[in-house]
């Protein structure tokens, strides 16, 4: 049996998230705000709810009543617990996130909500292009540098490969200006969102291809005041877990009306 791949390098990324710093967690404190609005808009009460982080300090700040878990590959969580699991800002660097989402959903209860915030695929894309342009130009190669990202149509499917019902998508893009891109790449070193890449280079890359891609970003990216802009898109999930008196969909030719009669049209026939 041919031994799958593994995306991420575990020790790492502890390594860079332990290097993070709470006043860069900028990305953290919208995908909790977005989090916490739309929870608040469940007409339902939840009184257990577990967090699955790679961050517990910010996290447990925001949930203090929360059960905080470490998104480990085994999510130690126990079954048919709680009412609400949120996975926040970890699924991006997970080597399986289908098996995360379905470990989510045994941890629900019946009609229990799964939310999920994570970095999509258009996340640093202007950095990814300079970057990959840089390092052909000065030597040739091209090495994994930033984590590939789930687009939002296949991350909204992993929910239903997951088991979830009323499964939802969608993408909160936001724009953030630096003074170059020396000044992001400081950024993101402050976020712990370094390269973590298992098949990342292993040697310190030569200073001409950020120096390069710097050139290429500038020139690319900047705002007429002369700052560059970078990409942060969040995808958000919701799901639910299974449960009898959730709403379903009719089955096919099953409607009692219409379509004409409820849009007061005239029905004509098709030609032949």
């Amino acid at each position: 049996m041919t031994q799958q791949p593994t995306m991420t390098d575990t020790t790492a990324l502890a390594r860079h998230r332990a290097r993070a710093r709470e006043d860069a967690l900028f990305l953290h404190m919208a995908a909790a705000d977005e989090i916490e609005d739309r929870m608040g808009m469940v007409n339902k009460s939840f009184t257990s709810t577990a967090v699955v982080t790679g961050f517990p300090d910010f996290w447990g700040a925001r949930f203090p009543a929360a059960t905080i878990v470490a998104d480990a590959d085994t999510l130690t969580l126990a079954q048919n617990q709680h009412d609400v699991v949120l996975h926040v800002m970890s699924l991006h660097w997970t080597n399986d996130p289908i098996g995360q989402l379905i470990q989510c959903r045994r941890a629900l209860k019946p009609d229990g909500l799964l939310l999920t915030a994570s970095f999509g695929g258009q996340t640093l894309h202007e950095l990814r292009a300079c970057l990959g342009q840089a390092e052909v130009e000065v030597t040739g190669g091209l090495s994994p540098r930033i984590a590939p990202m789930g687009e939002l149509r296949d991350m909204g499917g992993l929910l239903q490969r997951a088991g979830l019902a009323l499964p939802v998508a969608d993408a909160l893009p936001l724009t953030v200006e630096y003074k170059d891109a020396w000044a992001l790449m400081h950024d993101l070193r402050a976020m712990g969102e370094t390269n973590a890449l298992a098949q990342r280079l292993r040697q310190p890359s030569k200073r001409a291809v950020f120096e390069r891609a710097t050139d290429l970003y500038q020139n690319h990216f900047a705002t007429a005041q002369g700052r560059i802009t970078a990409t942060f898109e969040l995808i958000f999930l919701t799901g639910w877990a299974p449960d009898e008196n959730q709403p379903k969909p009719l089955r096919p030719g099953s409607a009692q009306q219409r379509l004409a009669d409820a849009l007061g049209a005239t029905e004509t026939k098709l030609p032949n």
